[in-house]
């Protein structure tokens, strides 16, 4: 045991709580897995959770052109993800900045959730030639720390003091969670040959992967985001889906409360099962949601497609469409700069999608005109669902 500790201050299955010599008590982690109480109810909810991510990768590889839709998924995971860090900007914001649109939220948030981004889409693209791992793990937080509040937090290496988990303004003593201190981080060591074993099913694996890496909670600032990033990044790599389809944060962001006291449950009384049952819940719930908003979707994306089957000059507003499921928001100059064509050809097809009711200018301007597919925009916008569809 390190020498900056002393006696014990209790244990539960996963792990020990040690007061240091400083008077507070630090988490020790034991390494995974744990024994797990193989219940009837856990083993309906991993069922369940299982097969209805089995359908969405079904139905995700029927759909024409998944690559479309995978842009607005990514993005509404990284606002609601964001959210829960207390940034505010919304999915609107996001794609409409992205797409040349002036923004009144501030440059600050949008710059933050951007970032999530770009780590998410980055660690997708890197998981071709590096697995998950710890080198990966730091790569991640510098994309989604560099250039924003936090910088401080040294993106992309572990920390050499230690941090706590309180309410604002809240001292280490005051601290309502401490994990190991930074000469303690060999945890990571055993975390990471954990994240190799493919012993527990793909979903349980995910789970104790996250509770884990949060209760670590190896860098200064950015754990929760890297931490929500990585269940993403591992349902790609151990290939349970064809596209990067479901993410939780927007189930942890509506059950906030539940979230929490589920990794403090596991910390404090070792209730790996209520954790367990609670993650299968938010894969099951998330799962339904993305088919949903997929299916539903691709159904419009369609019909505005037929729409413009007749029109023998409708070539280019048949790509506007396409780059409308990427992103709802469009500009004229941005089309052009996409598409490479003209740019009255381009106010051509936007002038024919707007006879069909496809997109609506929203800006109010004169110049630099914004235009929106609110249809498609509300399907991703809407709140996630959180009860069985079958509780409707």
């Amino acid at each position: 045991m390190n020498a900056r500790l002393n006696a014990e201050a209790g244990s539960t299955t996963a792990g020990r709580w040690v007061k240091t010599l400083e008077g507070y008590r630090a988490f020790h982690p034991n390494p995974l897995p744990p024994d797990i109480d193989w219940t009837q109810s856990l083993g309906v909810a991993l069922a369940n959770a299982s097969a209805l991510v089995g359908k969405l990768a079904g139905e995700g590889r029927r759909l024409p052109n998944p690559h479309i839709l995978i842009r607005p998924f990514v993005r509404r995971e990284a606002v609601f993800s964001s959210r829960i860090e207390g940034t505010q900007s919304t999915l609107g914001e996001l794609l409409a900045a992205e797409a040349g649109a002036a923004v009144e939220r501030s440059p600050e948030d949008l710059r933050e959730v951007g970032n999530y981004v770009v780590a998410l889409e980055y660690g997708i693209e890197r998981l071709g030639t590096l697995p998950l791992s710890l080198r990966l793990v730091r790569e991640l937080h510098e994309k989604l720390m560099t250039g924003v509040r936090g910088q401080h937090a040294t993106p992309g290496e572990f920390r050499r003091s230690q941090n706590w988990i309180g309410p604002p303004g809240a001292t280490l003593a005051q601290a309502t969670y401490v994990p190991p201190p930074p000469d303690s981080l060999e945890h990571l060591s055993a975390w990471e040959k954990f994240l190799h074993d493919r012993m527990l099913p793909p979903l349980i694996h995910a789970a104790l992967v996250h509770y884990q890496f949060e209760a670590i909670h190896p860098f200064l600032d950015g754990n929760d985001r890297v931490g929500r990033l990585l269940i993403t990044l591992e349902l790609c790599e151990r290939n349970l889906l064809p596209a990067p389809f479901l993410y939780l944060s927007a189930f942890f962001d509506a059950t906030r409360a539940e979230y929490y006291g589920g990794l403090r449950g596991v910390s404090q009384h070792g209730d790996w099962s209520g954790w367990l049952q609670y993650f299968l819940n938010g894969v099951a719930r998330q799962a339904e949601d993305a088919l949903n908003r997929a299916e539903r979707a691709n159904k419009l994306l369609e019909r505005w497609r037929n729409k413009l089957a007749g029109d023998a000059h409708a070539r280019v507003a048949f790509q506007l469409v396409d780059l409308l499921g990427a992103n709802p928001f469009l500009t004229p100059r941005g089309a052009q700069e996409r598409l490479g064509v003209a740019y009255n050809t381009v106010m051509r097809a936007i002038s024919q999608l707007q006879k069909q009711g496809v997109i609506k200018e929203v800006s109010g301007a004169r110049r630099d005109r914004v235009f929106c597919a609110k249809k498609l925009l509300q399907i991703f916008e809407e709140p996630p669902q959180l009860k069985p569809a079958d509780e409707f």
